[in-house]
């Protein structure tokens, strides 16, 4: 078997985002699906590329690169090999999200042509995952806040994340771009949410990285610890790893981190060795699923969770192929209220991770991904 082709077709789909307590109207975005195909009839294909999860597209310069340099440079060779195609481009040194997309395609190919989920092909260790609710940031009030808590608890969740107030000023309801972090106001919506939801919910924090100070870093995590918070996720910027080393040493509350930098797992493992984190955290856009095996395995050794970032279909067959001492949660967001999670977008017939009323997704049973596929919608909606 031969790859043959590469697409690239991006095409319009409808959203409605949330922005300082309010859903916005709806707008019509670009998603992108990446298609390999190949001399036997065999297809593989991935949603998205830029951005957290699987709903964001690529930009113009991405898919150019994908259809010119990464095209040309997998042509005429076997699909599986996918090993090889990713030391290929990590020394190449091509964007780590084409790198990905190319492997998680490939990945949901060879499940297609297998009959099987791609978890199951990975090495299936469960078939459901226990999920978090992720709150938007800026969600309105401390009331809102805690009120939604309660209203995710209802609803089946066990464990619930505080994106908090950032680059907003929660008081004033105005933006506030040169003061990205209101701590105050974030130590009041963890203490509304805990008293709210009682002591029998687990918590966790991220205020992704918009603590300028170790001072402030320190000031909310020695709270978060008070509340009995799960984890404190990313409190500083990730190129401070001194900073990190040093806040790991004095706080008992674990420290989940890094969230966004790049390095796929060379990365992860090296502030794991450094002490500057006690969880570490990867994503399918960070190096794929190839990446998240070898990350997950990293950690295993070391003994260290290692809790997948975001949400999407590629991000919930890693977890379906790990144990879940190692890869314990799966997050469900971003969520809001009156946002709607449970609807599937218009190219996909049903949502990839339907929750339970005990707070569990189930892993999607087709073959590949699980997608499953509107191909009129995006003949109809294709740029």
């Amino acid at each position: 078997m031969k790859i043959v082709d590469l697409q690239v077709i991006p095409f319009q789909v409808p959203r409605r985002g949330f922005h300082h307590g309010e859903i916005l109207p709806e707008t019509m975005v670009t998603q992108t699906v990446t298609k390999i195909v190949t001399d036997q009839g065999a297809e593989g294909y991935y949603f998205g590329g830029r951005g957290h999860g699987d709903m964001d597209g690529m930009s113009a310069e991405q898919i150019g690169a994908m259809q010119g340099r990464i095209k040309n440079l997998v042509l005429g060779h076997d699909p599986f090999d996918r090993e090889k195609f990713w030391h290929w481009l990590w020394v190449a040194k091509v964007d780590e999200n084409l790198l990905s997309v190319l492997d998680m395609a490939l990945w949901d190919l060879q499940a297609r042509t297998f009959r099987v989920p791609v978890y199951k092909l990975l090495g299936g260790c469960r078939d459901k995952v226990k999920a978090y609710a992720s709150t938007f940031p800026n969600m309105g009030s401390v009331e809102d806040y805690a009120e939604h808590a309660a209203a995710c608890k209802a609803e089946g969740y066990t464990h619930y994340k505080i994106h908090p107030y950032y680059f907003w000023d929660p008081i004033k309801k105005e933006s506030d771009p040169g003061r990205p972090s209101h701590v105050e106001q974030d130590i009041e919506v963890c203490r509304a949410v805990r008293q709210r939801v009682g002591n029998d919910m687990v918590l966790s924090f991220d205020p992704w990285g918009t603590y300028c100070t170790y001072e402030e870093a320190i000031k909310v995590g020695r709270v978060l610890q008070e509340l009995n918070f799960y984890w404190y996720e990313h409190p500083m910027p990730e190129y401070r790893v001194s900073s990190y080393e040093k806040l790991c040493a004095e706080l008992e509350i674990p420290i989940l981190s890094p969230e966004v930098a790049a390095g796929s797992f060379f990365t992860r493992a090296d502030w794991i060795l450094r002490g500057a984190s006690d969880m570490s955290r990867i994503d399918v856009l960070r190096g794929g699923i190839t990446g998240c095996k070898k990350m997950a395995a990293v950690c295993e050794a070391y003994g260290v969770k290692c809790e997948i970032h975001m949400s999407g279909f590629a991000n919930l067959q890693i977890l379906g192929a790990t144990s879940e001492d190692t890869c314990e949660y799966y997050e469900r967001g971003l969520v809001a209220p009156g946002m709607d999670c449970n609807t599937p977008p218009p190219y996909l017939e049903e949502i990839g991770d339907p929750l339970d009323v005990e707070g569990y997704v189930h892993l999607p049973q087709e073959p590949g991904m699980g997608y499953k596929i509107n191909w009129d919608y995006i003949g109809d909606n294709t740029t």
